[in-house]
């Protein structure tokens, strides 16, 4: 019973109906409400307006029409009177049960009459508040449309059988507990009521008391109240028109317009439309049924799904557990290996560490008694040696000319893991779509085969996310807003920076990426293309990415010798010990022309710093230019000395002092290097025929610190503090590239 309470409800007031009407859309309205939507239309839709203009309709069409919704806009929802200041234009309230209603238009004139009873104004206008049809009403008004008594019999059954007591209808105050009912007066009175206005006596005494809950029930059985005809007030429905579906009185078939309709019996149409209702509620009897067992699957199903989704994850777990555990297994081997290379190497090295010692110890030995002997005075003795003393130290000599000084083994290690295949199939690994989902972890499987699946759209470059720094190059990219497959990587491409072909530079389910190591004042191209199990999708478009001109870097504290004190975020180094040290800059080069100086702010005891470039593995314990991978020139406060490999040339008078400056100008176009001292060109070119990749180098001692400072960056030195400070984003002098363009 509860769930039918919606429907027993005005959706204008949200109360019970009280007195409801029928609209001709078969929705109902409280009369009262029904007044209170009222909408006065113009004049010229009026009825008597269009037939005045002689639109073709008669008053028997306006009257069949009327019934039908003439405004109603082709069911689009609301009543069309725009232009006109008495009509409104859309809803602009909302009743309590959330359905539109359309208020008047201007309040109701004051009345003392029923809402029925009362005039209406006018070409009135009443919209559906349900279904917003809308019909003008004829001068009937709303007595026009029949009463729903049904309704109001199943309202009042409603209402009786939720009091929990029969209460006395003549109580003035709080009502007391009716203990009769008086079938002829049709009213419940308590004991004190009765007494007072019900006496057994006089005519009153031949009525019938009853007692509360049989009042109940011969009230609920009383006959209802018999419908009158809406057109004939006086009289009763007794005929029912089936062309017009509604009932009708014997006037309505002699006079009105349905003397020409087929008609029935009322009582043989009231059983057969009982009779269909009731087939028709057995069918959706059934489909509640239904629903109800429906509902039942669907709590069951969200009780099965968290089940199994505690086991499919746990399922999942476990599998990707076993994969990391074979990968773990498969690194520990890879690191037997390499441990086990790591002590071969070690072997053999120490091994010719021993060998090489012994032998060296005998190479002293000999020698320190060849020189005793030489001292010795007597020919005849000395002549008697001689001979096998320096057959011995040519047989030594020969013995440490035989590979015996070169390194049994390196000290690079020939293994090269390749993980891009594994990598490729981790990133590819998912589930397979499986009809049937058994409720197990063999129903947990993985696929990096491809599906039929569609290849994902084509990416979008996000352009004011892209940018250069120096010699990298930042990329970021998304897929198209409406793109319904999705993409499991992606692969950037760059080309070489000369216009050559591209590579892949990356791949991955990252949707931004930096790449660096590019080459200085180079115009790269790139393009992003997206991947799944399909296949790869369409490139983008390329993207054209300019590396600046000129670099910008500090020194890098991550290459550097563990002797080399960092400060001043990394622009200024000292060193703690006596010996030299080497440290790098962060940024490295491997084409175009590329100037810095450094400038030494104190400068004491006359060490001798080393300025250039180096590879990334250079030794670091040593001056810069020992080994073969740095190109330098030391000096000190007389003269320099270009250096490479141990090999000192190029001797230079002019020396540094505390101030002066030390420019670096590396040419790789032209595969040169030149030093400068206070803007003067320090000796001839240092190298020639330098390639590859280089990084500028410093080396120094306790007696010297290194700074390096952008150039638009004050430097403050600090008390007993050597530095020299490094000026970086320097365009390349002007007397060197008039030279160059000459050459």
């Amino acid at each position: 019973m509860e769930e039918m309470e919606e429907e027993l409800k005005c959706p204008v007031c949200g109360s019970f109906y009280r007195e409801p009407i029928i609209l001709p859309c078969s929705h109902n309205l409280c009369q009262a409400c029904a007044r209170n939507i009222l909408v006065q239309t113009p004049e010229s839709e009026s009825p008597q307006s269009r037939r005045a203009s002689g639109s073709g309709v008669s008053d028997y069409d306006y009257l069949d029409l009327d019934k039908m919704s003439l405004y109603s806009e082709a069911d689009s929802g609301y009543g069309s009177y725009g232009g006109f200041a008495s009509a409104p234009t859309t809803p602009c309230q909302k009743s309590p049960n959330g359905v539109r209603v359309f208020p008047p238009a201007m309040p109701p004139p004051a009345t003392h009459l029923s809402p029925a009873l009362a005039p209406v104004p006018r070409n009135s206008c009443i919209t559906c508040p349900q279904c917003h049809r809308s019909l003008i009403l004829d001068d009937r008004g709303l007595r026009g449309f029949p009463k729903n008594r049904v309704l109001e019999g199943v309202i009042d059954r409603y209402q009786q059988s939720k009091a929990a007591a029969l209460k006395c209808q003549l109580c003035e105050k709080a009502p007391k507990e009716a203990t009769v009912m008086c079938e002829q007066c049709d009213v419940f009175y308590c004991d004190p009521c009765r007494l007072r206005c019900h006496p057994p006596r006089g005519p009153l005494a031949k009525h019938r008391l009853v007692p509360p809950a049989q009042g109940r029930v011969s009230r609920r059985l009383s006959p209802r109240k018999v419908s009158t005809c809406t057109d004939h007030e006086l009289e009763n429905h007794s005929m029912y028109c089936v062309q017009c579906k509604m009932p009708v009185c014997y006037q309505c078939l002699e006079e009105g317009k349905h003397s020409s309709h087929e008609v029935k019996a009322l009582g043989a149409m009231w059983k057969l439309h009982k009779s269909q209702l009731s087939q028709a509620l057995n069918g959706l009897s059934d489909r509640a049924k239904e629903a109800k067992e429906f509902l039942v699957q669907l709590r069951t199903m969200v009780q099965q799904i968290q089940e199994n989704s505690v086991e499919f994850e746990a399922c999942l777990v476990a599998q990707c557990d076993a994969l990391i555990d074979a990968l773990n297994r498969r690194k520990a081997q890879l690191l037997a290996r390499v441990n086990k290379e790591h002590e071969h190497k070690l072997k053999v090295v120490r091994d010719q560490i021993s060998h090489c010692t012994v032998k060296l110890r005998q190479t002293t030995g000999l020698m320190e008694y060849c020189l005793e002997v030489i001292k010795e005075n007597d020919p005849s003795g000395f002549l008697q040696i001689s001979d096998a003393l320096i057959r011995r130290v040519h047989l030594t000599e020969d013995q440490w000319g035989k590979g015996t000084l070169t390194p049994r083994m390196t000290t690079d290690f020939d293994l090269s893991l390749d993980n891009s295949p594994l990598l490729q199939s981790i990133h590819q690994l998912d589930f397979v779509q499986m009809k049937v989902q058994p409720r197990n972890c063999d129903a947990l499987h993985f696929q990096n085969t491809k599906a039929s699946s569609p290849v994902p759209a084509t990416p979008i470059l996000q352009l004011e996310e892209c940018c250069t720094h120096n010699n990298s190059a930042t990329l970021s990219w998304k897929q198209p807003p409406l793109s319904t497959v999705p993409a499991e990587g992606y692969i950037l491409e760059l080309d070489d920076g000369n216009g050559g072909q591209f590579r892949e530079v990356y791949v991955g389910k990252e949707t931004m990426c930096t790449v660096d190591g590019l080459h200085f004042n180079s115009t790269y191209n790139a393009r992003i293309k997206a991947f799944n199990k399909t296949g790869v999708s369409q490139y983008s478009k390329t993207l054209v990415l300019q590396t600046s001109e000129v670099a910008w870097f500090a020194f890098d504290p991550g290459s550097a010798h563990s002797d080399i004190i960092f400060s001043n975020d990394n622009l200024t180094v000292t060193c703690s010990s006596y010996d030299d040290r080497v440290v790098l800059g962060k940024t490295g080069f491997s084409k175009g022309v590329h100037y810095w100086e450094l400038t030494v702010d104190r400068y004491d005891n006359h060490p001798d710093p080393a300025f250039g470039v180096a590879r990334i593995d250079v030794m670091k314990d040593v001056m810069l230019g020992k080994d073969d991978k740095a190109w330098a020139m030391y000096v000190d406060n007389n003269r320099s000395w270009f250096m490479h490999n141990n090999s000192h040339t190029n001797r230079t008078e002019g020396g540094i002092t505390k101030g002066a400056t030390i420019g670096v100008l590396l040419d790789l176009n032209r595969k040169t290097l030149t030093f400068f001292i206070n803007d003067e060109q320090q000796g001839p070119i240092a190298f020639e025929n330098v390639e590859g990749m280089f990084f500028p180098a410093v080396s120094l001692n306790r007696n010297v610190q290194v700074s390096t400072v952008p150039s638009n960056v004050e430097v403050t030195s600090e008390a007993a503090c050597a530095q020299v400070t490094l000026h970086t984003g320097l365009p390349v002098p002007d007397f060197y590239s008039s030279r160059a363009s000459i050459a």
